[in-house]
């Protein structure tokens, strides 16, 4: 295998052969060009060049065009016929057609395995600019994902930080004194926020099994490098989850991943295409963790190349960092494209033998200007390169030739059937069912004791015992009269008046009612 991609070049009208340094590959790279120019083309290529190096790759399909690298181009096809002339023409000897090891995935399991990520793995900030929230809503957010790892609760799908909401907006005001103020309103927009994910399909990408980063770097058995391509035509209807989850991975990469020193070639490369949608309308701190991200991991081995229509859609800062180019076409047809085209030159190291400006305006369609990273990581000159041909299918495979695909790549049985396992919403709903029947225990036992109360209050009031005290009291008071008039002592009430004062104070409790129904049985008895 090469040390060098080749990449085109060649031809009396076109400068040196250009090739990409596997050593520098993961110094980063842009493919940029207006469309129809070749980008996509320019893309299948390299895919090709890393995954004969024994490189992984992962790409993103956004027209559906990126599936025919599974299938061997046919010379006989309209479209491959001049592949053959070219080939020859640029000096490419080791052309031949060949198909290239790939794994299909999509976000929504339709034309690929499913590939999904936890909430907890996507982390508050990218969670917080898939859902467009403020600076307050995403404190909430943040109170939420401590208030989870506190209580011991995984935050695996969307239903799970949905229950979670519901829980921090009725105990805001508790939470309010430990974390600051907790707005039950900006609870409220969180939770229409992911109302709209969930219209847009997110909730797909939440769960498990979660996509694994070994899956991503496999090898076949003839050693070529997987080629691992993310249908994302219809991902694009929803530009934010798609930048969003891209560069979910590139941080899961850049977290994962082992420091790997100046190594010969790249343990996988990253293409992100569409750029753009990653940095278009991006907050600050977003783009300062890509930049962070793009600077940092190619120390764990991972090359990055953004696909994109004009390098300013890239920010200046990250652009700097991207040290493999090929430029294709720019058109300049007002004031604006015009600066931007000459921008774009000046980001090129000069060539005497032409203008690099006009040479961004004049390159036709398979033509590009490149500029390759050379020895010590030095700038190329800009050079004007025919692409070579690609030996894979142009255009997309049918379904069947697919479906045929996906059941073959041993990653059906991991990824096709969806887990979920115990995590906060179950948690949450033990947690209230437990409660509720607690409350209504709760409940029962204050109403038993308040009908015990009225019922010992009503016995007291009606029992046989006292009837019986209250008659004794009446007759005894009727036989002491002859006694008092006969002694004129207003202080001699009578032996049953004396009885009466005493028992009434026992009567209180029940040892005294007892004792009461002993005294007054034996007493009325004997009466």
């Amino acid at each position: 295998m090469s040390s060098d991609l080749f990449i085109g070049g060649g031809g009396p009208e076109y400068g040196t052969p250009q090739f990409l340094s596997l050593k520098y590959a993961n110094r980063h790279g842009l493919v940029a060009g207006a469309t129809g120019t070749g980008k996509t083309v320019t893309l299948q290529i390299m895919a090709e060049g890393f995954a004969d190096a024994g490189v992984p790759v992962f790409l993103s399909d956004v027209k559906g065009d990126l599936s025919g690298l599974a299938v061997a181009g046919d010379p006989n096809h309209k479209l491959h016929a001049p592949f053959t002339e070219r080939a020859a023409k640029i000096g490419f000897s080791d052309f031949k057609y060949a198909a290239y090891p790939v794994t299909f995935w999509d976000m929504f399991g339709v034309q690929g395995h499913p590939v999904r990520t936890t909430v907890s793995e996507m982390g508050p900030l990218l969670l917080g600019q898939l859902l467009g929230l403020t600076d307050a809503q995403e404190g909430i957010i943040n109170i939420a994902f401590r208030v989870a790892d506190t209580e011991g609760m995984p935050l695996l799908d969307l239903k799970d930080l949905q229950a979670l909401l519901v829980w921090i907006g009725e105990n805001a005001k508790d939470l309010s004194l430990r974390y600051g103020n907790v707005s039950t309103a900006s609870v409220g927009a969180i939770q229409r926020s992911l109302l709209v994910l969930e219209n847009q399909g997110g909730t797909m990408l939440f769960g498990e099994p979660a996509l694994a980063l070994d899956d991503l770097m496999r090898t076949d058995a003839e050693g070529r490098g997987m080629i691992n391509i993310l249908a994302s035509d219809k991902l694009m209807a929803a530009p934010k989850l798609y930048a969003t989850f891209l560069l979910w991975l590139l941080s899961e990469l850049f977290e994962e991943l082992p420091e790997v020193g100046g190594a010969d070639k790249p343990k996988l490369v990253f293409f992100f295409d569409e750029a753009h949608l990653l940095f278009d309308d991006a907050p600050k701190a977003l783009v300062d963790k890509v930049e962070q991200v793009a600077r940092l991991i190619r120390s764990k081995g991972v090359g990055v190349y953004f696909i994109t229509q004009n390098p300013a859609d890239v920010p200046e800062d990250i652009l700097g960092q991207l040290g493999n180019r090929v430029q294709h076409a720019l058109r300049a047809f007002t004031a604006k494209d015009q600066k931007e085209l000459r921008m774009a030159a000046q980001t090129y190291r000069d060539n005497p033998a032409f203008s690099t400006e006009e040479a961004i305006r004049e390159v036709g369609v398979g033509e590009a200007v490149t500029s390759m990273l050379q020895p010590k990581g030095v700038p190329g000159i800009v050079e004007r390169t025919l692409i070579r041909p690609p030996s894979s299918q142009l255009g997309p495979i049918s379904e069947a030739q697919r479906s045929a695909l996906m059941a073959a790549s041993g990653m059906g049985e991991k990824y096709d059937t969806p887990l979920d396992r115990e995590s906060a919403f179950e948690m949450l709903r033990t947690r209230a069912e437990k409660a509720a029947i607690d409350a209504a225990a709760a409940e029962a036992a204050m109403a038993k004791a308040e009908e015990d109360a009225k019922a010992e209050k009503m016995a007291e009031a009606d029992t046989p015992s006292l009837r019986d005290f209250k008659q004794a009291r009446r007759y005894s008071g009727k036989g002491t009269t002859s006694t008092r008039r006969t002694t004129g002592s207003s202080n001699d009430s009578g032996f049953g008046g004396a009885i009466a004062d005493v028992v009434m104070k026992e009567l209180k409790g029940t040892t005294g009612r007892r004792i009461v129904r002993g005294i007054l049985g034996g007493l009325f008895k004997g009466r």
